[in-house]
């Protein structure tokens, strides 16, 4: 094992110029993260300079196997902080052989909205805290839970310490430091209110970017809790009963929110998004509705509401907000399985592209 172990953490970078890169890419749930390696002559650090490549789509449940060839387009380049050295983690977007995007291609259509000149202009700024539970490989249980049974109630576990409130935490810092190594705009971590369930929180990003560095940051996570033997969900309620569920809440801000007199355009903002409550609620995430019940700091997923301060709201104004009279505001009702590039654009396109 340790000569594994000395071969796994094998510095390239002494006896050749060439590098692995490791192409990433979305599957046809819209959750699954798939991954291939292949080797390049040369280090790469601009996504426009990497091949094209293409993988089995008929495997991934993204094309027919009597046509399935699906070709990657390179997006964002990331440090490989498994590999080290000169090697890359690739984000890619998926397309046909014709050039067209795939159904499960959602980064396609947010590109649009975020190159669209109005948007461009508000330089849109997101923070995405991603909430995520810890499982017990083959029982799938949270982590630190009694196999079958249940902890005691929720109250001392949020942001806890201490071996009977805290599980998981070597697996959260690991991610967390590989997050930073990858050059990811981690900015934060916290134990969750529900045991076994954490959040780690990617911003402010620009644009397009809080898309492609959420999902790196999924995919380094599921590859830390491979290693680590323990299962990740991102279901947006796990356990059913009186635990809190797992969302995605998303902050944003847009250059006139962030000036002098933008406390007024905050609130347009949310009056447009309150119009819009349905189509929003529809693309947030698959099995929202079972947290989104009321109860565990949401709202109804039925009724659009805001509030300053109020974590029982569809959104949540900040009290530094109102005090400035600018600032952001925070969308509470994305659920954990969210597609960032989803959320974002529309968020956007809500806000500054409708009338």
């Amino acid at each position: 094992m340790s000569l594994l172990s000395d071969l796994i953490n094998l510095d390239l970078t002494s006896t050749t110029e060439k590098i692995i890169a490791e192409y990433i890419w979305i599957g046809g749930s819209g959750m699954d993260m798939r991954s291939k390696a292949r080797t390049l002559s040369v280090p790469v650090t601009e996504p426009q300079k990497l091949p094209k490549w293409n993988y089995d789509g008929s495997s991934t449940g993204q094309a027919p196997g009597q046509d399935s060839e699906v070709i990657l387009y390179p997006q964002a380049i990331f440090k490989d902080p498994f590999r080290r050295g000169n090697n890359i983690l690739v984000m890619c977007d998926a397309y046909t052989p014709a050039g067209d995007p795939i159904p499960t291609n959602k980064r396609y259509q947010a590109a649009k909205i975020f190159n669209d000149p109005k948007v461009v202009e508000e330089e849109t700024w997101f923070g995405i805290e991603q909430e995520y539970t810890l499982l017990q490989k083959d029982v799938n249980w949270p982590l630190g839970w009694p196999v079958g049974g249940f902890p005691g109630p929720q109250g001392p576990y949020y942001c806890s310490a201490g071996a009977d409130k805290s599980f998981g935490r070597d697996i959260v810092d690991s991610h967390y430091k590989a997050c930073l190594y990858a050059g990811i705009n981690i900015s934060g971590i916290n134990g969750e209110v529900m045991p076994g369930q954490w959040e780690f929180q990617v911003g402010p990003s620009v644009g397009i970017s809080a898309g492609d560095q959420l999902w790196m940051a999924r995919y380094i996570l599921e590859r830390i809790t491979e290693i680590a033997g323990v299962v990740l969900t991102f279901d947006p309620k796990p356990i059913p009963g009186d635990w809190n569920g797992a969302g995605a809440h998303t902050n944003y801000s847009t250059k006139s929110m962030r000036e002098d007199g933008g406390y007024e355009v905050i609130k347009k903002a949310i009056e447009k998004m309150g119009l819009r409550h349905k189509e929003h609620i529809a693309a947030y995430g698959e099995g929202n509705e079972r947290r989104l019940t009321g109860r565990h700091e949401t709202a109804d997923i039925n009724t659009f509401s805001w509030g300053v301060a109020n974590r029982g709201a569809s959104i949540r104004v900040g009290r530094d907000t109102e005090k400035d009279r600018k600032g952001y505001f925070e969308d509470r009702r994305p659920s954990s399985n969210m597609d960032p590039y989803v959320v974002t654009s529309m968020v956007a396109e809500t806000t500054l592209l409708l009338p």
